[in-house]
């Protein structure tokens, strides 16, 4: 089994990466030969999108040099995507959405031949059989509040990952951080780990991993 953590905070000490910690220790006590692979978006070289980008669509025989050391990250992000049975995201919401790591991640791993694939049905994600668990760090309350139509957090996030074909989905949110119930709120996502894992370890059971 092979977990992968990606953490896209920029803050070192940030409640999402606290839970992802949690995550993969919790983990690690599950499947203790298992294999985890960080990757901390805050020190990785995300490139923007610019004209190099179009050697995505090209033969790889002629790529230019420019276009290979530009495609090169990608190269790496989606191979870790495809080595990892389980995936967890450290995805604090910034301004009513995700963090600019994490969006830049997200445009290197969406990859028309490698990561998503068209035809006559229209676009088929090419990342199946793989779960998925974001763990989300809020200032205030959205889940089943009046606030819910603010997120533009977990709506895009479940929207881009089914793209790519992850959709075995979960979200732990905790809410609240900027005021009292911000404790509470971290006490209840680290449960929400604990049933995660365990849920996971079933499905392991029954399907033999």
């Amino acid at each position: 089994m092979t977990l992968l953590r990606i953490d896209s905070s920029a803050r070192g000490s940030s409640v999402s990466r606290r839970l992802t910690s949690k995550f993969v220790e919790d983990w690690k006590q599950e499947h203790p030969s298992g294999t985890v692979i960080e990757r901390d978006l805050s020190r990785t070289r995300l490139p923007q999108i610019t004209d190099e980008w179009a050697g995505t669509y090209a033969d790889p025989a002629k790529l230019t040099p420019e276009q290979r050391e530009y495609l090169a990250i990608s190269d790496e992000l989606i191979e870790e995507l495809r080595a990892a049975d389980t995936i967890v995201i450290g995805a604090p919401m910034y301004n009513f959405t995700i963090s600019w790591p994490l969006k830049a991640w997200i445009d290197q791993v969406t990859r028309v031949g490698k990561t998503v694939a068209y035809g006559a049905q229209g676009p088929k994600g090419l990342l199946s059989g793989k779960r998925v668990v974001v763990i989300t760090a809020r200032g205030g309350a959205y889940a089943g509040t009046t606030r819910a139509t603010m997120d533009f957090q977990e709506p895009y996030l479940r929207h881009i990952l089914g793209f790519i074909g992850l959709n075995d989905v979960t979200f732990i949110n905790a809410e609240n951080q900027s005021n009292g119930q911000a404790a509470a709120s971290r006490e209840a996502a680290v449960e929400q780990i604990h049933q995660a894992i365990a849920q996971e370890s079933n499905a392991c059971v029954e399907v033999g991993c």
